[in-house]
């Protein structure tokens, strides 16, 4: 099955109908200001991958120091950001791409006054779990 996420948001409020909110309980010390959507994922049909959008409100950051089995591909959609892979920091901004191996603590930080939007791409996580290489 097959499915169409129309955008329905603007510049500064990205948004697509009938997506879930990614689960990020408000006041979680291990992220400041961050928000999220889950646009395409196993319940669209989508057997291998998930597609996330997070926000992040200037000065906030999504999850601190997080690792895991998996990798990462993230592209900036707006604002600007520090992120923040093992004991190195890169500058991006949007349009820029990276990808984020396995096992690598990770976290991206917005900077400047403008809030920061990233689309996320990870593999299947209940998939991984079948296939016995799920970790954290």
């Amino acid at each position: 099955m097959s499915t169409i996420h129309h955008f329905r948001g603007t510049e500064s409020a990205w948004d697509w109908e009938n997506v879930l909110e990614y689960p990020i309980k408000p006041g979680d010390a291990n992220s400041k200001g961050a928000s999220g959507k889950i646009i395409i994922s196993p319940q669209d049909g989508a057997s291998h991958f998930v597609l996330r959008y997070f926000r992040v409100e200037p000065g906030g950051f999504s999850t601190l120091k997080d690792y895991h089995s998996h990798d990462h591909g993230v592209l900036i959609l707006h604002g600007r950001a520090i992120v923040h892979i093992g004991e190195k920091q890169f500058e991006v901004g949007p349009h820029d791409a990276v990808y984020i191996s396995p096992w690598e603590e990770h976290w991206l930080e917005a900077v400047g006054d403008e809030p920061m939007g990233f689309l996320c791409v990870i593999p299947n996580k209940d998939l991984l779990v079948k296939l016995g290489a799920a970790g954290k």
